[in-house]
């Protein structure tokens, strides 16, 4: 049914029609009619999604020069170069999303630099050592992975298709992580211990990376919506086991330790037992008090008014044609 022939009929009898739609599974697309509810959802999440990737550039970008060997900063100047460009690619599907609303890309980034737009915990953090650079790749890249696999049959078109190819990149990105902390494990005490010692930096970051487990922890709702509308199908506590299940084998098998005591799997619920994070904690980081927040921000101001000149001469140039 066409975006005039939706124009005809009740919001009620819109909303029944689209629920149709996307429970046969068909995809919703940019110029169709859709519930304000879905299209904020989308918005919201595609942005922070967009908006981490060019956020979660920035602590692997510290490393391009550090990196020990020229293969291995060739190979990680390659991945932030990725990351940059599916933020670009999800920006621009938010755009689409946004232009009934009459917003831009350029309200997007006023919306970061003043804090109004979130980005991913874990990209509020330091990443002091090569280690931090590996694991990020080898388990924060992972845990990206489930979320974004999770969404590959997403309502929503546009976003599906982006996360195809995205998903695809970001598998190798995790490999490339994954060398990294191979090539450590099987090194000297040193490097071994440098593994550890992310390992336990990163481990709470990594818990809180998929959400809290009910809406209560932070009055948040996101994740029913984006069920209700089959945007994803797993709840943020399945992702956070299905993590589990995958790394913690890996990380005991490399000889490293988990830091958290109580952590074991229960045979009787299939369920991982594990310390909860810091939720507060949690809230704080992502409100741009985490240790590295205004560092990496204040990065992203200076960019973004150093390439004004560059915006405006592409805006010129595209009226002119």
């Amino acid at each position: 049914m066409s975006l005039l022939e939706f124009d005809k009929l009740t919001e009620e009898e819109n909303l029944h029609l689209f629920m149709e739609k996307i429970e046969s599974g068909e995809k919703i697309e940019a110029d169709d009619w859709m519930p304000n509810e879905y299209r904020m959802a989308l918005i919201k999440l595609i942005s922070m999604h967009g908006i981490s990737e060019i956020m979660g550039a920035l602590p692997e970008k510290e490393w391009v020069p550090k990196a020990p060997t020229l293969r291995r900063k060739l190979g990680i100047m390659a991945k932030v170069q990725d990351e940059m460009g599916h933020g670009q690619l999800l920006l621009r599907v938010t755009e689409d999303l946004m232009k009934p609303l009459g917003k831009t890309r350029e309200d997007l980034m006023e919306d970061l630099l003043t804090g109004r737009l979130k980005f991913h915990n874990v990209f509020h953090m330091e990443a002091p050592t090569w280690g931090d650079a590996g694991l990020i790749g080898w388990l924060v890249d992972g845990a990206a992975i489930m979320t974004q696999t999770n969404m590959l049959q997403a309502s929503y078109g546009p976003y599906a298709r982006a996360l195809q190819r995205i998903c695809a990149e970001e598998v190798f990105h995790a490999q490339h992580g994954e060398a990294i902390i191979m090539a450590l494990a099987e090194g000297t005490k040193e490097q071994r211990d440098m593994v550890q010692d992310a390992v336990n930096r990163w481990w709470p970051s990594l818990l809180m990376f998929f959400g809290p487990a009910t809406a209560s922890t932070t009055g948040s709702s996101k994740q029913d919506i984006t069920i209700k509308y089959k945007i994803r199908s797993k709840t943020n506590e399945e992702l956070r086991q299905d993590f589990f299940s995958k790394y913690v084998p890996r990380i005991l098998s490399l000889g490293l330790t988990i830091p958290d005591p109580t952590m074991k799997y229960d045979e009787e619920t299939e369920e991982w037992i594990y310390q909860q994070p810091d939720w507060n904690e949690f809230k704080r980081i992502i409100s741009g008090n985490g240790p590295k927040s205004q560092n990496r921000l204040d990065l992203r101001r200076t960019a973004h008014e150093n390439n004004r000149w560059v915006r405006e001469a592409l805006s010129k140039s595209s009226q002119v044609m």
